[in-house]
C-alpha cells in the first residue's frame, strides 16, 4: 500500500482545512473515512482557544491554502474583501490604508487620523491608525473575523466587530516555505519563512515578503505625456520572532517592519457618465489624463513590535503583552484626475498631498484567566492605549507643480485605558451562559493649524487655529449562552453593548472648521445554529441579527470641498442573516459556500450634508442645498455578500493534480452619505482560477499553479471624488499568473 504526502485544502470556518488528501485511493477505508471529515477549527476570539463551533459568536475564519489563493496576485489586504459574510474592504488610498466595513458599519473619512468601528488586532496589538491597518498579509496562521460588538475583550473602538491576524508562531522544530509568482504587468510576489530551535528552550521564525510591479499606466494628457507613470509597486516587509519556553513560562518577542514606494490609487477625471453610473465610454484602465501624474508618490514605513510575557500556574495564566507601532507616510496624487482640458468638464485642479511625520503608539495588557476545575471560570484584566500623531496636508499650485501653496498641520495626542473582565459558568452538561463587562475611558487632545490658504477665493485668512479636546467613559457587556442541542447542533444567543470614543476631524487646509463627533454607542442582539452534517463531511452555519446605534459617528466626505466633516446621527438600525456551508461533496471535491443580507438604515430627520458638484443627487434637497439622508443605508454597506468555492483533487503520479475556483459578489454600495445616480457603485462579481500539481520529496513539498484573478475582466466603479467632478475608482482588471512553492521541514 503507498501512501502520499497531501497538500492541505484551503479552509475557513465556511471552508474548513481537510488535512491530507481529498484524491488518495489507496489508504485503508477506517482513514479515508475519516479523512473524508472536516477538521475541528480552533479560534481565540475569545482571548483563549476554542471550538468555533462553540463559540456564542459570528466568527470566520481563513486560514492555510486560502489565504494564499486570495493574496496571490501580489494582492494587499483588500483581497479578504466579499470573501467572509458582511465583510467588505475598501480604499481611496490603495495599498495603505484599508476600510473595513462589517455588518455595514464603517467610516469613510480618508484623513490620517480616521477612526473606524471595525478595529483591527495583529498578534494581539490592536492596530489604530489607519496606515499601520494596510500591513501586508505573509506567513499568517489564521485571520479571524468577528461580527457584532467586541466591546468586552477587545474595547478599543469595535461596535461594529473586529479582524484578527495570527502570525505564525516559532516552534524547536524546523520547518519553512517559499514561494515566487509572477504575473501581468511585471508583477512578482516572494514570501518565505524559516523557523527552528535555537536552544531547547528558545526557538526563532525569520518571515519576509518582497513584492514589486511596475508602472503600467500611461499619462495622455496633452502637455503632460508620459509613458508607464502609475500603478506600480515595490514592497519589502518582514516579522522576526523569538520564543522562550522554560517550564510554566513563555516569552515572545516579535519585531516587524513594512517599507513601501509606490503609487497611490489611480483617479480617473469624469469616470462615471454623467445620469448614469455607468463608466464612460473608451475608458481605459491603462490611461489617465492628468496634469500632475509625474509627481504621483507614496512612500511608507512602519516598524513595530511586541513582548508577550506568560505564566501559567495551577489555576491560572498570568498575560502581559507589550506593544509598540510607529508609522511614516507621505502621499501626494492628482485628485481631480484630470487636466484643464479634461475628461468632461472639471472646474479647477486639485493636486494635494497627506503625511504623517511622526508617530508613535503604545499599548499595555495585563489580563488573568482562571483553570479552575468547577463550573465556573474567568478572565480579567487591564489595558492601556497611548498615540501620538502628526499629520500634514500640502496642496500644489498645478501651473508649477514645485510650488506648495497650501499647508497646514494637525497634532492629536490619544489617552485611553480599561478594565474589563468576562465569566463563564457552566449550569449543566448542555448550556454554558457567559458574561462580560468593560469599563473604558478615552481622552484626545487636538491642535489643527493653516499656515497657507489653497484657496483664498472662500475669504478665509491664511492663518487659522482650532482645537478639540473631547473626552469619554462607557461601560460596555455582553451576554451570551451556548446550548448543545445534539452532539452535532449548538444554539447560541448574545446581546452585547459597545462604544466608539469620541471622534475628531480637522483637515483645515481646505475648510475652516475642526468638527466633533461625540460617542457612538451600539446594543446588538443575535442568535444561531451552529451544525455538523453528514457525518462530519459538512458544516451549516446560520445567524440572525438586529443592532441599533445611538449618535453614529458619519463623515460626510467631500460634497463642496477637499475634506471632511464629522456628524452624529440620532439613530442607526441594521438586521440581517448569515448563512456559510462547506461539504465534502466526494473523496475529490470540496465546495464552500456563504451568503450575507445586511440592511442597515439612517433614522434622524434633521441631518443633512453638502452634495456633489456635478452629479444627480436623488434625495430631498433642503433650503439650504443640501441633501437630507434620514432613511438611506450607509456608504459602502452592500446588503448582499456572497461566495462559492470549489476545489478537485485526483492522485497522479507521486502526488495530485488540483483545480479550483472561487467566486465573489457583493450588491450595489452608495459611495456617500447621500444617494445619487451617478455615485451608486454597481454590483461587482469577480472569480479566481487555479490549477497545479502538488508532490512530495524526501524533505519537501512543492508545487506549481497558474492562476488568473477577475478572470472575466468585470470593471466597475468602486469609489468616488465629487467635490469637483465625477471622478472615480475602479477596480483592479484580470491577472493571470503563475507561481512555485516550496515547503521544507
Amino acid at each position: 500500500m503507498k501512501t502520499i504526502k497531501k497538500s492541505p485544502v484551503f479552509l475557513c470556518v465556511h471552508a474548513a482545512l481537510i488535512a491530507g488528501s481529498l484524491g488518495t485511493s489507496a489508504i485503508a477505508s477506517a482513514e479515508e473515512a475519516q479523512d473524508m471529515k472536516l477538521e475541528v477549527i480552533e479560534v481565540t476570539a475569545r482571548k483563549r482557544v476554542e471550538n468555533v463551533q462553540e463559540v456564542p459568536v459570528s466568527v470566520s475564519a481563513m486560514q492555510g491554502e486560502m489565504l494564499d489563493v486570495y493574496s496571490s496576485a501580489g494582492m494587499d489586504i483588500r483581497f479578504m474583501s466579499a470573501k467572509i459574510p458582511s465583510l467588505s474592504i475598501e480604499s481611496s488610498f490603495g495599498r495603505t490604508f484599508p476600510r473595513f466595513y462589517v455588518r455595514g458599519l464603517g467610516n469613510t473619512d480618508f484623513d490620517l487620523n480616521g477612526s473606524q468601528p471595525v478595529s483591527l488586532v495583529v498578534d494581539e496589538v490592536v492596530q489604530e491608525n489607519p496606515i499601520l491597518k494596510g500591513f501586508p498579509v505573509f506567513d499568517v496562521e489564521r485571520v479571524e473575523v468577528l461580527r457584532g460588538p467586541q466591546g468586552t475583550l477587545f474595547g478599543r473602538n469595535t461596535p461594529a466587530g473586529l479582524v484578527k491576524f495570527d502570525s505564525k508562531k516559532p516552534t524547536q522544530d524546523f520547518d519553512g516555505f517559499m514561494s515566487y509568482s509572477y504575473g501581468t504587468h511585471n508583477t512578482q510576489d516572494f514570501k518565505g519563512a524559516v523557523g527552528f530551535g535555537l536552544t531547547d528552550k528558545l526557538s526563532t521564525r525569520v518571515s519576509v515578503l518582497k513584492q514589486k510591479r511596475d508602472d503600467y499606466i500611461d499619462n495622455e494628457a496633452p502637455g503632460y505625456e508620459d509613458n508607464n507613470v502609475l500603478g506600480g509597486y515595490d514592497e519589502t516587509a518582514g516579522r522576526v520572532q523569538f520564543l522562550w519556553e522554560d517550564g510554566d513560562f513563555t516569552a515572545l518577542l516579535n519585531y516587524h517592519f513594512r517599507d513601501l514606494e509606490a503609487k497611490p490609487i489611480v483617479f480617473n477625471a469624469n469616470l462615471i457618465e454623467a445620469g448614469t453610473n455607468n463608466i464612460r465610454k473608451g475608458f481605459d484602465d491603462e490611461t489617465v489624463y492628468q496634469d500632475a501624474a509625474r509627481f504621483a508618490t507614496q512612500d511608507v514605513e512602519t516598524n513595530g513590535g511586541s513582548l508577550k510575557l506568560e505564566y501559567t500556574s495551577d489555576e491560572y495564566v498570568y498575560t502581559s503583552i507589550t506593544g509598540y507601532e510607529s508609522a511614516e507616510i507621505f502621499s501626494r496624487a492628482d485628485v481631480d484626475g484630470g487636466n484643464p482640458d479634461g475628461p468632461g468638464f472639471i472646474p479647477f485642479s486639485a493636486e494635494s498631498a497627506d503625511a504623517i511625520p511622526d508617530h508613535k503608539q503604545i499599548t499595555q495588557e495585563f489580563r488573568v484567566t482562571s483553570l479552575y476545575d468547577g463550573p465556573m471560570n474567568f478572565q480579567a484584566g487591564f489595558f492601556y492605549y497611548m498615540e501620538d500623531l502628526t499629520i500634514e496636508s500640502l496642496s500644489y499650485n498645478t501651473a508649477d507643480n514645485s510650488a506648495i501653496n497650501g499647508y497646514a498641520v494637525q497634532d492629536q495626542e490619544t489617552r485611553a485605558w480599561a478594565l474589563f473582565g468576562s465569566m463563564d459558568y457552566q449550569v449543566s452538561d448542555d448550556l454554558k451562559i457567559t458574561t462580560g463587562l468593560r469599563y473604558s475611558a478615552d481622552d484626545k487632545e487636538f491642535v489643527a493649524e493653516r499656515f497657507t490658504n489653497p484657496t483664498p477665493w472662500n475669504g478665509s485668512p491664511d492663518y487659522m487655529k482650532g482645537e478639540a479636546n473631547p473626552d469619554d467613559s462607557h461601560v460596555s457587556w455582553d451576554i451570551s449562552a451556548n446550548y448543545k442541542v445534539s452532539d452535532d447542533v449548538n444554539w447560541f444567543g448574545r446581546i452585547a453593548n459597545s462604544f466608539r470614543a469620541p471622534s475628531i476631524q480637522g483637515r483645515i487646509l481646505f475648510g475652516d472648521e475642526v468638527t466633533v463627533a461625540d460617542s457612538e454607542t451600539i446594543t446588538s442582539f443575535e442568535t444561531g445554529l451552529k451544525t455538523d452534517v453528514m457525518d462530519g463531511r459538512g458544516r451549516i452555519n446560520g445567524s440572525v441579527f438586529y443592532y441599533s446605534m445611538d449618535d453614529q459617528q458619519l463623515t460626510a466626505v467631500g460634497g463642496d470641498a477637499n475634506f471632511n466633516r464629522l456628524v452624529n446621527a440620532e439613530e442607526t438600525t441594521g438586521y440581517g442573516f448569515e448563512l456559510d456551508a462547506e461539504f465534502v461533496v466526494t473523496e475529490n471535491l470540496l465546495v464552500t459556500g456563504n451568503i450575507s443580507y445586511n440592511n442597515t438604515e439612517i433614522n434622524d430627520n434633521d441631518l443633512s450634508i453638502a452634495v456633489c458638484a456635478q452629479c444627480t443627487v436623488t434625495d430631498p434637497i433642503n433650503s439650504d442645498g443640501r441633501a437630507v439622508i434620514d432613511g438611506n443605508s450607509l456608504p459602502h454597506a452592500p446588503e448582499w455578500i456572497a461566495n462559492f468555492t470549489a476545489r478537485y483533487a485526483r492522485e497522479l503520479g507521486d502526488g495530485e493534480i488540483f483545480i479550483y475556483t472561487d467566486w465573489s459578489y457583493r450588491s450595489e454600495v452608495d459611495f456617500f452619505l447621500y444617494k445619487s445616480v451617478e455615485f451608486e457603485g454597481k454590483s461587482l462579481l469577480e472569480g479566481g482560477l487555479r490549477t497545479g500539481y502538488a508532490w512530495s520529496g524526501a524533505d519537501n513539498d512543492y508545487e506549481v499553479a497558474l492562476f488568473a484573478r477577475n478572470i472575466t475582466d468585470e470593471q466597475v466603479a468602486i469609489g468616488g471624488v465629487d467635490f469637483n467632478n465625477n471622478t472615480g475608482i475602479v477596480n483592479e482588471g484580470r491577472f493571470v499568473g503563475a507561481e512555485f512553492k516550496v515547503n521544507f521541514f
